[in-house]
């Protein structure tokens, strides 16, 4: 499940992920299947060379006119990956009445510039072997432009990379195209159990924060033209408030120079990041039903904001949360799909950002078992709080999160994208040196303590997608229901 997986993440984006971000959380389909068998050997591969982990340090650079490189120097492959965050150019710096305004002109990049066509710049991307993709995710800061291919031609495919992030034309018959699409795409989403769930989740978890919305709306689809999209890239794609990844098969002293001069005219402005305020937990309890009628499954999810990325609680929460959920060895994996046998998989996952965000555990279960999987969620959450972690399990999941946090140095794009992660949080510099050391060091106290902190049964929100009828009453015994139709209408009329 995740958010992002938006939102951590979004930030975690195209080929320079940024670790740990979790992107906005969704449901996998519930089907009948042969209960499996999960054993837990705890013979995850952690060694004290593992503890004492050392990441090759990108060289770090800020051009003259404000934009932050690093360089991660990787010669094993003749390859280069690409990432150019762009802070302020999100969904999250967004008009309240003009959803997806972001996305749409990250989108449009490609469509098209002042001497390249949206074919040309396929083709010609095609013929030199490379790829080039640009975004902007709901509940993201960033619009994020990302292109990799073979250093042989790097020059190459990064001049079509700059173009279309220097020189989009926004050409009215192509947003036109992307407006077509884009409702088409809105209507088939109503049609998903996923993207029910997490227009409600956020909805309920953020309220009126800006990463409340995960989609655009049909008016604000309607509305976007040339002119908006030419004004936000114009205004918001600045090089101040940008972080420009590169890893791969260069030399950074050369490529640094080379670096101002291919983008010397790309001008600072007046932008600046106004972060709205940060969302704070729902105090009180509170129940969503989503009704589709005839459903053969329920969709579930139950959640509260948690924490940011900066948080002291963050490692103790990576550990809790593996336990609970982040896997097929966790515990709610075990009881509801291996001992109770009520879904393909149920799993928990948190969004840590720049501004806090929600812990949520969930999936998708047959409807005839909505009330044993509800309870079994409760229990789950209530044990974890309530009992310290045996010392046996804890051992396997801290060992479980280092062994993968080693295999992923094994990739230059993940290991810039820590990077990324430590320079746009303002994290210590040791901090992924000293990550692994710090996931060991978490106690069963500390994962008690988080789990007690930010997983109160009491002022959950619970949301869930599926036939009324049937699971109306079994919500019932948690709260007041408040029903809505697949067009996010409330069935009493009134507004959410």
């Amino acid at each position: 499940m995740n958010r992002q997986r938006k939102n951590e993440t979004v930030l975690l984006l195209a080929l320079c992920a940024l670790v740990f971000s979790t992107p906005r959380l969704s449901g996998q389909e519930a089907i009948s299947t042969p209960q499996s068998r999960v054993e837990r050997k705890n013979k995850a591969p952690v060694s004290r060379e593992i503890l004492n982990v050392k990441l090759p340090k990108p060289v770090e650079a800020t051009l003259a006119n404000g934009l932050t490189v690093l360089i991660l120097e990787d010669h094993r492959a003749p390859f280069v990956n690409v990432a150019l965050h762009i802070g302020g150019a999100g969904a999250l710096f967004e008009p309240a009445s003009e959803p997806g305004l972001a996305s749409a002109t990250a989108q449009m990049l490609r469509e098209g510039t002042q001497t390249r066509s949206s074919i040309q710049i396929a083709e010609e991307i095609d013929r030199l072997g490379a790829a080039l993709a640009a975004g902007a995710s709901f509940g993201s800061p960033d619009a994020v432009v990302s292109a990799s291919g073979l250093s042989d031609n790097f020059d190459q495919w990064f001049a079509v990379a700059l173009d279309v992030l220097f020189h989009p034309s926004f050409p009215v018959e192509e947003l036109g195209k992307l407006k077509q699409r884009l409702r088409a795409q809105l209507r088939e989403q109503r049609s998903s159990s996923g993207f029910l769930l997490e227009e409600r989740f956020y909805g309920a978890v953020y309220g009126d924060h800006p990463a409340a919305h995960v989609a655009p709306t049909l008016a604000s689809v309607d509305a976007l033209n040339r002119d908006a999209l030419l004004e936000w890239h114009r205004e918001r794609y600045a090089p101040q408030n940008a972080l420009l990844g590169i890893a791969g098969d260069v030399r950074a002293p050369d490529l640094i120079a080379r670096l101002e001069k291919q983008l010397g005219s790309w001008k600072p402005t007046a932008a600046q990041e106004v972060w709205p305020r940060d969302p704070v937990a729902a105090t009180e309890h509170r129940v969503f039903l989503v009704n589709r009628p005839n459903s053969v499954q329920t969709t579930l999810a139950l959640g509260n904001i948690a924490i940011d990325r900066r948080s002291p609680d963050y490692p103790a929460m990576v550990v809790m949360n593996h336990v609970i959920g982040g896997g097929a060895s966790s515990r709610l994996f075990l009881n509801l799909r291996e001992e109770k046998g009520y879904t393909y998989g149920v799993y928990s996952d948190f969004s840590a950002l720049k501004y806090p965000g929600p812990w949520r555990a969930g999936g998708n279960l047959r409807t005839e078992v909505t009330e044993g999987a509800l309870t079994e969620f409760f229990h789950e959450i209530r044990r974890i709080r309530d009992e310290k972690v045996p010392a046996a399990e804890l051992e396997a999941s801290k060992r479980s999160i280092v062994a993968s946090f080693a295999l992923s140095l094994e990739q230059p794009a993940r290991v810039l994208g820590f990077a990324i992660t430590r320079k746009h949080y303002d994290l210590p510099t040791d901090y992924w040196e000293t990550y692994p050391e710090k996931i060991m060091a978490v106690t069963a106290e500390d994962a008690e303590r988080v789990a007690r902190k930010y997983l109160d049964p009491n002022t959950l929100q619970l949301v869930a997608v599926g036939d009324a009828e049937r699971i109306k009453g079994i919500l019932e015994p948690y709260g007041k229901v408040e029903v809505f139709d697949a067009n996010g209408v409330r069935l009493d009329g009134s507004k959410p």
